[in-house]
């Protein structure tokens, strides 16, 4: 945009909803990592990663598929399954469909890991955002967040 182009700026009610939405995008993952950390010597990225692929079939996904799900270079998604392999809770193995990709695992102790991080995650989540707000005011963020996460479009996600 050069500097002679009208910017759309952002009314009071539309500022003052960026602001919340800017301080709960850099706030919870803190609180949540925080959470996990404590409660289940893990950070937010290794129990997304332990979480996505115990979603998976089989508990296995391609690497480079949970590197796009979860906005991970592959680089540092590397260095996360490294930490989870030394854990013992993820294997890595070559696709036998296709060499060229490295799926990620869950181990039987990975799976055990997953679920008894997941009660202690999911009540940070309810308190932190779902018990502030009222019945229509959850259904208002999802179908708002939803929207939003149209239009970001972000490669490898998969709607619930």
């Amino acid at each position: 945009m050069s500097i002679n182009e009208e910017a759309r700026w952002l009314n009071a009610e539309e500022s003052e909803t960026w602001l919340s939405v800017w301080s709960m995008m850099v706030w919870l993952p803190v609180r949540l990592d925080a959470q996990l950390r404590e409660d289940a010597g893990l950070s937010h990225p290794e129990y997304h990663a332990l979480s996505q692929i115990s979603m998976a079939p089989e508990r296995t996904i391609r690497l480079s598929e949970l590197a796009a799900a979860s906005n991970m270079t592959l680089s540092h998604l590397s260095r996360v399954i490294t930490r989870l392999e030394k854990a013992g809770w993820v294997q890595r193995a070559p696709d036998p469909v296709d060499g060229r990709y490295t799926l990620g695992i869950l181990t039987d102790a990975g799976w055990e890991k997953i679920r008894s991080a997941a009660p202690g995650h999911v009540e940070a989540v309810r308190r932190y955002v779902f018990d502030a707000l009222t019945e229509d005011q959850r259904r208002a963020l999802g179908d708002a967040a939803a929207r939003i996460v149209e239009v970001l479009d972000p490669p490898g996600f998969v709607r619930a």
